[in-house]
């Protein structure tokens, strides 16, 4: 209880240094959840695309996933309704750009403009693999360049912040006007090559296309081997006309590294020349493996020892359907950058190592 004390000026003063919080805010409501006193004021809500990675983020932060309930109407509107208080919240929402690419797009919009307008401080959409990211730039007339467009959409939506991962085309951060983490997966890749490829000493990186050039020098900068370039040129979108080796891969094992396979056609072709130029043996690692249409039976008819994808887009499916398939779990990548900006620490960090 308060005590009572002298002052110099013969007045009597109360001292508190011993009374229980609780008596001197009676309306207190003490949290004794550990993970809200360890971070206070956010929230984490998963879209309908890929729950397993937000429930893998926030079992990462120790927190618990936000409440939310998406839906349609009979007409196929979507419809969102946040089951709890955002005010004040520090809000983050996770949805990747994949499946139903435009339901779950329209979705992340509803849920970033619900937060907003329901005072939420801040609201980032977490999308690591970023939707349209390929048509980012004006290649033939009349072409849209749709990730601008989406760039607004997510803009006007509500959005503060953005973390992505490997975007296919670095300068659509540049698309924005507000702030863009671009994560990469260069470092887990890193790792995986060291602890599951037992010659990679004796190993080339190589870059399908020419627009890989910078991602694969970097790589094998890093692991101090060489790296070699696949010139390819296409007729039309989806298939390769014609490819050209640059580089000599004879006698050592090749890494094909890239940031996204679709289809497959373009890995698997150049899995093919790799091995017609002596390679011993092909790996191909991706952030985001899409595999929509043929992929899969591509994968499984190639030469692959294994092909290694992200988690960025749901790959339980396609693991089934091929046993070279292996995964690469990204969710503490996002989770610590979703930690570091919550807490306004710098995101660099994550630029060159994988959290523990």
């Amino acid at each position: 209880m308060p005590s009572t004390v002298a002052g110099s000026s013969g007045r009597q003063l109360v001292s508190l240094a011993n009374t229980p919080v609780e008596l001197l805010l009676p309306n207190l409501v003490l949290d004794d959840d550990p993970a809200r006193a360890r971070m206070p004021n956010i929230k984490i809500f998963s879209g309908s695309s890929h729950p397993d990675l937000a429930q893998r983020v926030v079992d990462r932060l120790g927190i618990d996933l936000g409440k939310v309930v998406t839906k349609k109407f009979s007409n196929l509107e979507t419809c969102v309704e946040i089951g709890e208080s955002v005010r004040g919240e520090d809000v983050y929402i996770v949805q990747s750009g994949c499946g139903e690419i435009n339901d779950n797009l329209m979705e992340m919009l509803i849920m970033i403009n619900a937060c907003k307008i329901a005072s939420a401080a801040r609201v980032t959409a977490v999308i690591p693999c970023f939707p349209y990211a390929r048509q980012d730039k004006k290649d033939k007339s009349r072409a849209p360049i749709s990730a601008k467009l989406v760039a607004n959409m997510l803009s006007v939506a509500g959005a503060d912040h953005i973390i992505t991962m490997d975007l296919h085309a670095s300068q659509i951060q540049g698309f924005f006007d507000i702030p863009v983490d671009n994560l990469y997966a260069e470092p887990a890749v890193l790792k995986w090559i060291r602890e599951n490829i037992p010659e990679w000493g004796n190993s080339i990186i190589v870059s399908p296309d020419a627009g890989g050039a910078k991602r694969v020098t970097s790589i094998a900068d890093r692991l101090n081997v060489e790296f070699a370039l696949i010139h390819k040129e296409r007729k039309k979108a989806n298939e390769v006309a014609s490819m050209v080796l640059v580089g000599d891969v004879k006698d050592r094992v090749a890494i094909l590294v890239d940031d996204m396979a679709d289809t497959c056609g373009t890995i698997c072709h150049a899995a093919e020349k790799l091995m017609e130029a002596g390679a011993t043996r092909v790996y191909a690692i991706l952030t985001h493996g899409i595999f929509s249409g043929p992929a899969v039976s591509r994968i499984n008819n190639a030469c692959f020892d294994a092909v290694v994808v992200t988690n960025t887009i749901p790959q339980e499916q396609h693991m089934k359907d091929s046993s070279k398939i292996q995964l690469i779990d990204v969710s503490n990548i996002l989770a610590e950058a979703i930690r570091r900006t919550h807490n306004g620490e710098s995101v660099s960090f994550l630029f060159n190592s994988v959290p523990l």
